[in-house]
C-alpha cells in the first residue's frame, strides 16, 4: 500500500496532466476527434441546452439571415421617416413647454433652441401609403416591403456609447455584438465563409466602435470578419509558389504544433479560434475571391445596385457583395455606412448620404426578392441614435444642423417574415419622445434575435459565473413586426 500526501482512506490518487492523459488513453484522441466533428456539424450543447454552434433554433424561424444596414452618425428621424408638420408650422420658435416637459433630462437635447422645419418634403408611396422623405425616392418605391419603427429610444447622446448600444446592447463596448450572438447560437450554413461579415463604407464622421463586429465574452471564432469591399478578406489568396497541396502540409504541420500547445495550456479560447482560423483561411483561399469577384453580375444588376454610378458604387458594391454572401450561406452581413453626423449643414449632409446609399438598397431590396431571398433575409437599417426637431447653435439658412437624440429615432425592417407596408410606434408632433409603443434596443435585438428562431432567454454563455443573455437584462419580441 502506498501512501503520500494526495491519499483518501489509503488509496492514491495519481496526478495527471491533459497531456499525459490524453497520451495513455486509448480513447483520448478518438474522444476529441469526435468532439471536433460533432461541434463541426453542429451537434454540441453548452450548459443546459444553450447552443453553441449549433444550427439549431429554440422554435421555427422566419429568417435564416441578416443584413444590418448601419448608418453611423444618426440619421434624422423628422428628415427621413417621421414628418412633423407642426416643425414647418412652428420654425424658429421655442419648444413648447408642454412638449419639453416630456423629454428626458439628457445632455444635448437642444430644448433651449429654435425648432428647425425639415428641409425635405415627404410623400406617401405604395399601397400602404407611407410617408418617405424625398431624400429616398428608391427605398420609397419598395415601402410596401418595409416595417417602420418610428419610437425606437434609448439615453445615450453619444457616437461611441450609443453605437455600441445599438450593436451589443451596452453602452461599455465590453459585450458580444449581435451578430456574435447570432453566430453563437446559429452557426454558419457555409464552411468556407465566416458565419459573420462586417465592411466599412465612408469612413468619414464617428470611428467605427469595434465591439459592434467583436465577440465580447464569447468565444474569439464568433466575432465578426472585418472586409474591405475592393479586396474581399485579407490575405486569401494563395501566395505565389504555392499549391494547394504543399500549402495543406504546411498548415498540417502548423495545427500539430498549436495543438501540441493547446495542450499544454489547457482551454483557451484565443488559440482555438487561431487554430480554427488557419483551417478557415484554407478553405477561403478557394472560395473568397469568387465571392467578391463581381465580374459574373450582369450589366442590369451592377446597374440596379448603381455600381455605374460614382456616388453609389461604393456602397452598392458592399450591398451587391451582401447579396452574395447570404446566397452563400452567410449568417450575418453588417454594413456600416459613415457620415451621417449633421451638426451643421444638416440639409447638405442627408442629401450626400441620401444620394450614396438610396439606390443601392432599394437594389438590395428587389435583388433579394426577384432572387426568393427576401423571405429567408431579415433587412434591417438604422443609426445609433436620432437628431433634435431643433437647431445647432446659431447658423443660418442651409449651414443648420441638428445634434444627438437618442430619446427617439426611426428605423424600418424589411424581409425575413416581417410584416411591410405598417408603422409601429409614434412620436409627439415634434418628434422628440414616443408617445406609443416604445421600442428599446433590446427590444429590437430580442426581435431579430426571435426571426431566427432563438429565444433570448435560452440562448445564454456563462461568464464569470453569470448567465449572460444577448438582450443584457431582457427586451420584449415585437410580435407585431411580424403581423
Amino acid at each position: 500500500m502506498l501512501f503520500d500526501s494526495n491519499y483518501k482512506n489509503g488509496f492514491v490518487f495519481p496526478q495527471r496532466s491533459r497531456r499525459s492523459m490524453l497520451k495513455e488513453s486509448v480513447l483520448g484522441f478518438g474522444a476529441v476527434g469526435l468532439m471536433s466533428l460533432l461541434a463541426e456539424e453542429g451537434l454540441l450543447c453548452a450548459d443546459e441546452g444553450s447552443p453553441v454552434h449549433a444550427g439549431q433554433s429554440h422554435f421555427p424561424a422566419t429568417a435564416k439571415n441578416v443584413i444590418f444596414l448601419f448608418m453611423s452618425g444618426g440619421p434624422s428621424q423628422v428628415d427621413t421617416f417621421d414628418p412633423k408638420p407642426l416643425l414647418t408650422k412652428l420654425e424658429g420658435q421655442a419648444v413648447p413647454d408642454a412638449i419639453a416637459a416630456r423629454v428626458p433630462n439628457i445632455p444635448r437635447a437642444g430644448l433651449g433652441s429654435k425648432l428647425m422645419a425639415s428641409p425635405f418634403t415627404f410623400q406617401q408611396y405604395g399601397e400602404s401609403g407611407i410617408p418617405v422623405s424625398n431624400l429616398f425616392p428608391a427605398t420609397a418605391e419598395m415601402v410596401d416591403e418595409l416595417c417602420v419603427l418610428r419610437s425606437v429610444n434609448h439615453r445615450v447622446p453619444v457616437h461611441g456609447p450609443g453605437e455600441c448600444i445599438a450593436l451589443t446592447g451596452s453602452a461599455v463596448g465590453d459585450r458580444p455584438s449581435l451578430g456574435a450572438w447570432m453566430t453563437y447560437g446559429l452557426g454558419s450554413e457555409s464552411r468556407d465563409l465566416p458565419a459573420f461579415i462586417s465592411l466599412l463604407s465612408n469612413s468619414t464622421g464617428p470611428a467605427p466602435q469595434t465591439p459592434g463586429w467583436g465577440a465580447g465574452f464569447l468565444p474569439s471564432r464568433f466575432q465578426g470578419t472585418l472586409v474591405d469591399g475592393k479586396r474581399g478578406i485579407p490575405y486569401t489568396r494563395m501566395p505565389a509558389g504555392y499549391s494547394n497541396e504543399n500549402r495543406r502540409e504546411q498548415l498540417d504541420f502548423i495545427k500539430w504544433m498549436n495543438e501540441a500547445h493547446l495542450n499544454q495550456l489547457g482551454e483557451d479560447s484565443e488559440l482555438e479560434a487561431r487554430i480554427a482560423s488557419y483551417e478557415l483561411g484554407f478553405r477561403l483561399q478557394t472560395s473568397a475571391p469568387e465571392v467578391f469577384d463581381l465580374e459574373s453580375e450582369t450589366a442590369d444588376t451592377a446597374k440596379l445596385y448603381g455600381l455605374d454610378d460614382k456616388p453609389t458604387a461604393e456602397f452598392g458594391r458592399h450591398c451587391l457583395i451582401a447579396r452574395r454572401l447570404v446566397e452563400r450561406g452567410v449568417r450575418v452581413v453588417q454594413l456600416r455606412n459613415g457620415g451621417w453626423d449633421a451638426h451643421g449643414s444638416l440639409k447638405g449632409n442627408h442629401l450626400k448620404q441620401a444620394r450614396a446609399t438610396d439606390v443601392p438598397i432599394a437594389g438590395l431590396l428587389k435583388d433579394l426578392k426577384q432572387r426568393g431571398l427576401l423571405d429567408e433575409t431579415l433587412v434591417i437599417w438604422g443609426g445609433e441614435f436620432g437628431r433634435t426637431p431643433t437647431t445647432e447653435g446659431s447658423a443660418k439658412g442651409d449651414r443648420r444642423g441638428r445634434d444627438h437624440l437618442p430619446t427617439t429615432y426611426c428605423m424600418w425592417m424589411a424581409g425575413g417574415g416581417v410584416k411591410g407596408g405598417q408603422i409601429l410606434g409614434e412620436t409627439d408632433e415634434l418628434g422628440y419622445t414616443p408617445v406609443e409603443r416604445p421600442v428599446s434596443p433590446a427590444d429590437l435585438h430580442a426581435t431579430l434575435l426571435h426571426a431566427l428562431g432563438l429565444d433570448q432567454h435560452k440562448l445564454f454563455y456563462r461568464h464569470n459565473n453569470r448567465k449572460e443573455i444577448a438582450t443584457v437584462l431582457g427586451g420584449e419580441v415585437i410580435s407585431e413586426v411580424f403581423g
